[in-house]
């Protein structure tokens, strides 16, 4: 029999933890998830501090005080009664405990200064490196802090370092961020008027063909808002606080956010299955895997990684189901795939155009 040993939980984790539970609060407990937080909170005084401190620093005390209930009493060896006794104090107390409090996350300083001009996506103050991928291909680099970056297909990004601040820009493309730990220097992914921060986490940024925002965090929290309108330009060395109507999205959760974002609107964060994450991801090792879209849908996708351009002659072969993973930027490998296993004929008009039509069955 496998022995399985149960690893020590870091502070870190416990973060993590807070922040998930953070989340599940805002938008709402079912009576389950009531019961669980309940029984995480009792199990060590670690997690009731890091989340009660947490809610401070997001400004989600309210929401708190409607859930006092689930709050354990202190952690004492000393008869029901008397714990039972403590139950009003022992709530007031950890409310106000997380107003004094050194916050295991008031060191992040989320400080960034956001525009929500034209000129938001300069960085001022400091010296800028930009990287950059050509159609079809992609490229891994790490930052002078040990920040790992993958780039995807035909994308751009602008990297900014300060003593306060990393913040990286894209302008078009796709990228995935290992942010390297610094707890005094948030990484700041800024996206037009959108901005992901974090402090250490890992996370994929997409600006789609319709020029929205797609967000996955893959592990860890990381802080999502709009961009103020109170400064001109973007600066790496003023800090300014991110508004505290920001959204917390943890690890197994998507955001999706229309190209003119909207402050004091919420930000809907939806969960996504490990499965969904390894699919949507697959580009990292120069695959694309399809589970059903239409051959309409998937050449949108593919054709993100090659200047050849797709058209259809008929409605049918639009509407094909495509299984299966391929390789990003295989043509001829994708075009022979049609042909025997989805019934697709093709014919090359030129280097640059490829008719696609349904096969008519004898």
């Amino acid at each position: 029999m496998r022995k399985i040993h149960r690893l020590p939980i870091t502070t870190d984790t416990v973060v993590e933890q807070a922040a998930s539970w953070i989340t599940k609060v805002e938008r709402g407990l079912s009576p389950e998830e009531e019961s669980a937080l309940q029984q995480w909170l009792l199990a060590s005084r670690a997690h009731h501090r890091e989340f009660l401190g947490m809610a401070k620093l997001w400004d989600k005390m309210e929401s708190l005080e409607r859930l006092a209930c689930l709050f354990p009493e202190p952690l004492v060896a000393n008869s029901r009664s008397a714990v039972s006794g403590r139950r009003p104090w022992a709530i007031a107390a950890m409310l106000a405990l997380a107003v004094s409090i050194t916050l295991a996350w008031s060191s992040l300083k989320l400080t960034t200064t956001f525009s929500n001009t034209s000129v938001h996506s300069q960085v001022s103050g400091s010296p800028s490196r930009s990287y950059e991928t050509a159609i079809g291909e992609q490229q891994a680099f790490t930052l002078e802090d040990g920040t790992r970056v993958v780039l995807n297909t035909n994308s751009l990004i602008h990297v900014s370092y300060s003593d306060l601040n990393r913040i990286l820009t894209l302008k078009r493309g796709e990228i995935h961020v290992s942010v390297a730990h610094d707890s005094a220097r948030p990484l700041s992914v800024v996206v037009g008027d959108t901005v992901v921060q974090a402090v250490g986490t890992e996370f994929n940024v997409e600006i789609t063909s319709g020029q929205n925002v797609e967000l996955v965090v893959t592990n860890g929290v990381v802080m999502i808002g709009v961009l103020d309108a109170d400064v001109s330009e973007l600066s790496v060395n003023e800090p300014v606080l991110l508004s505290p109507s920001s959204t917390l999205v943890a690890s197994g959760q998507e955001v999706r956010i229309q190209s003119a974002p909207v402050q004091d609107i919420p930000i809907e964060t939806k969960p996504i299955e490990a499965e969904e994450i390894a699919v949507r991801l697959s580009w990292r090792n120069g695959n694309l895997i399809f589970r059903g879209e239409s051959l309409e849908e998937a050449v949108t996708e593919i054709g993100r990684y090659t200047a050849v351009e797709f058209v259809f002659l008929d409605e049918d072969s639009k509407k094909v189901r495509l299984l299966g993973m391929f390789r990003a930027g295989d043509v001829d490998g994708l075009l022979t795939a049609l042909r025997k296993n989805f019934n697709i004929s093709y014919e090359w008009v030129n280097d640059g155009v490829i008719h696609l039509s349904a096969q008519q069955t004898q």
